[in-house]
């Protein structure tokens, strides 16, 4: 076995997206290649509804998939197909965008007003981009759930984990998704195949991550100040913590327990053009999908 090193901890920004909804993102809109090949990660919550209840209307995707895991309130969301439903706590969609989609979500709190959810984007390798739409979307009791004796418990939304395997069937990246929750002061190690990338996002509690070249693992970002270096600790709540190349991922929680996403793909290593909600490989491409837009056919199937 071999210890995932930690390549970078940050924290989650502070952003506004969609019509004004505040939100944290962990990553996304800068390098394409440092998660690959997950494009972007977003942190919506809030216990005021005028910081979300503005959401995300109607929008174009093409050549990725977008997976939205709703913790607290709901998302509802309609598209350009015909498509309508609502995610409740728990609830996950994995929508595939492909060639073409115009879609909107748009989240209401629950009863004391509070909003939580995550959207991941994953990106399609080439040969996926103009595969046709389609959505999964799964309902929290459908979602398995593995209970350790020592209290660890892991909801596996793709891929398999532990002898159970997650409802939604990713089509590209092979991706593992993983919500983990390990009990105060427990260490426990993580599985995951070598050739994934794969990253941590902590959003409640606090935690350390072994690091292969600090056995200690402590969860560190160092600050550069001309020639003085400092160390400040980053656990808690809406830290991002990248890992490089590795098989297993050993976290130790703090006193209060620690609960994460763990997630990881295969890489897909192309070339990336990029605006916006539209992901393609050439800047050719990316200019038929604004032509698209333009003249009403982005959602069409190619003849």
């Amino acid at each position: 076995m071999s210890i995932r090193p930690v390549l970078e901890t940050r924290r989650a920004v502070p952003t506004l997206e969609g019509a004004g909804v505040k939100l944290h993102r962990a990553f996304g809109f800068a390098d394409p290649t440092e998660a690959d090949p997950f494009l972007l990660f977003d942190d919506f919550r809030g216990d005021r509804p005028a910081d979300y209840q503005a959401g995300f209307p109607w929008h174009p995707h093409r050549g990725i998939e977008t997976i939205t895991y709703v913790l607290a309130g709901n998302v509802a969301h309609g598209d350009s197909l015909g498509n309508a439903g609502s995610l409740g706590a728990g609830d996950v969609q994995w929508m595939t965008a492909g060639r073409g989609i115009l879609h909107q979500e748009m989240p209401t709190g629950n009863a004391a007003g509070q909003m939580h959810g995550f959207q991941l984007w994953a990106n399609l390798p080439s040969a996926l981009k103009m595969t046709a739409p389609r959505y999964q979307d799964m309902k929290g009791a459908d979602i398995p759930e593995v209970i350790d004796d020592d209290g660890t418990r892991v909801k596996i939304i793709v891929g398999g984990f532990w002898g159970q395997t997650g409802p939604v069937d990713g089509i590209a990246a092979e991706p593992q998704y993983l919500d983990v929750f390990v009990p105060a002061g427990l260490k426990k190690r993580f599985k995951i195949d070598t050739y994934r990338r794969a990253f941590a996002y902590v959003f409640d509690g606090s935690a350390r991550f072994a690091d292969a070249s600090q056995p200690q693992g402590v969860l560190l970002e160092k600050e550069v100040r001309g020639a003085e270096v400092a160390i400040r600790d980053l656990s808690g709540n809406r830290t991002l913590v990248r890992f490089g190349a590795g098989d297993e991922v050993v976290v130790q929680a703090g006193d209060q327990g620690v609960r994460i996403l763990l997630i990881s793909g295969a890489p897909i290593q192309e070339p990336v053009a990029w605006h916006g909600p539209i992901v393609m490989n050439t800047q050719a491409e990316l200019q038929q999908a604004m032509r698209d837009l333009r003249n009403g056919t982005f959602v069409r199937p190619p003849h």
